[in-house]
């Protein structure tokens, strides 16, 4: 089993994913057999993580997962490496709102479960004695998590730095000092509606990583860093695989509109037997014609939705595997082209495939974000009715109609009833909500 740490800062924005990419980069060019973790279901992070070092990087989320899939993905990520960068999910304590008692999915629920120490990444700026203040509330607030090191980013100059580090010293003395990172405005990320522009559509993506490298390289000290990385107390359990597989023989669409698939998802469908095919709806590839199964996962749709609308190839192969009986099943942007009409952000509708009576806007844009629990109405690929699934909601899409038999009933990270969502049609289904694993 590899060890392990977690990446992690006090908020959202203090640069904890471009530090764990060049940090991710630097090991892998030094020849360690280094992998990545991401917490919570965030897999745009996730593709980055990957193309700096090299194995999937793997989602570990304590609210939607159970903990034998945590303890069965760590133990995956430690095949054959010596080490787990895990990065953080906004602030160390930020989660979802949930009763008492229950896992969150923050990063510090996660460094309790598995024992990884974490490495707070703080944002310098406008902070000299102050930062010894914060560094000392998030080390010491919780006696179950361990804050091992940290890391400033932003710092001003060698008098900035000078003065952070002897009032961290005097204050919280039992954390390492392990770098102090300058401003670094050419490593700044792009961001769009649902996070950062996708590595895959980066043309300039290598280049970044080898320059995130370097400049952990020069201010950080990494073989302290690496040396503050200890094994995961979790146990693996019974493999079981997130889902169950959709067929024997499944059809997942893959481009920069369709790059929403969970790698450990993906992974566990091989593992229970499932031959998994990929093509290219943006290309005009329809799904394999001897597939059974046919998985759209979510993406970025709208931005390419004339593209779609007009590639007869892909939507004429949808409609055959429908009709030849082949399960298909879409989640968020994949759901959305199942459906009847896509509205894009300058108002105009693009016809989809019409297997479901769904139709959706981005002219109208409104944020769906949280946590989702989910059960089947009806027997369908995934489970007989009442199957638990728990998953993550994150779109901007407005639903103009939505016609027809019900996919879940769901409710929300506290608990509270969401109502019924997605829909099916025979053999075609789908929904917002991207599945993680099953519910206990």
């Amino acid at each position: 089993m590899a060890d392990g740490l977690i990446i992690a800062a006090p908020a959202s924005g203090s640069g904890k994913t471009t530090l764990t990419l060049g940090l991710l980069r630097q090991l892998a060019r030094r020849g360690v057999a280094v992998t990545a973790a991401k917490v919570g279901p965030d897999y745009i992070d996730s593709a980055f993580h990957t193309a700096a070092c090299g194995p999937d990087c793997l989602n570990l989320d304590t609210w939607a997962m159970r903990p034998e899939t945590v303890a069965t993905l760590i133990d995956r990520l430690g095949d054959g490496a010596a080490l787990t960068v895990c990065e953080g999910v906004m602030g160390l304590f930020d989660g979802a709102f949930v009763p008492p008692g229950q896992s969150d999915g923050s990063s510090a629920d996660l460094a309790a479960l598995t024992g990884w120490p974490v490495v707070l990444v703080i944002d310098g700026r406008g902070m000299t004695g102050s930062a010894a203040a914060v560094l000392a509330g998030f080390a010491r607030l919780r006696p179950d998590l361990r804050v091992t090191g940290v890391v400033f980013n932003r710092v001003a100059g060698e008098r900035h730095r000078a003065a952070i580090a002897a009032a961290c010293a005097a204050a919280c003395p039992e954390v390492r000092l392990l770098g102090f990172i300058p401003p670094a405005p050419a490593l700044e990320m792009p961001s769009r509606h649902l996070g950062l522009v996708q590595a895959c559509e980066r043309g300039d993506l290598a280049g970044f990583l080898d320059a995130a490298a370097d400049l952990v390289a020069a201010h950080l000290d990494i073989e302290a860093l690496v040396a503050l990385a200890r094994p995961s107390c979790l146990a693996a359990g019974r493999e079981t695989g997130p889902l169950p597989p959709l067929g024997q023989s499944i059809a997942v669409a893959r481009d920069e509109a369709f790059a929403f698939a969970y790698p450990a998802v993906l992974e566990g469908w091989r593992r229970a037997g499932a031959d998994l095919g990929f093509f290219s709806p943006l290309a005009d590839q329809g799904p394999d014609p001897a597939a059974d199964a046919v998985y759209l996962p979510g993406g970025y749709p709208e931005l390419h939705a004339g593209r779609l609308a007009g590639n007869a190839g892909f939507a004429g192969g949808l409609r055959a595997a429908a009709a030849r009986g082949a399960t298909i099943y879409g989640e968020c942007g994949g759901y959305m082209v199942l459906g009847r009409t896509l509205v894009d952000a300058d108002g105009l509708g693009h016809p989809m495939a019409g297997l479901l009576g769904l139709e959706t806007s981005f002219a109208r844009r409104r944020l769906h974000l949280g946590y989702r629990r989910v059960s089947l109405r009806g027997a369908m690929a995934l489970g007989v009715p009442g199957a638990g699934f728990r998953g993550h909601e994150f779109h901007y899409a407005s639903v103009v109609r939505e016609e027809g038999t019900a996919l879940f009933d769901a409710a929300d990270a506290g608990g509270r009833s969401l109502g019924a969502c997605g829909l099916i049609d025979g053999v075609v289904s789908g929904s917002f909500v991207h599945l993680i694993d099953r519910h206990q």
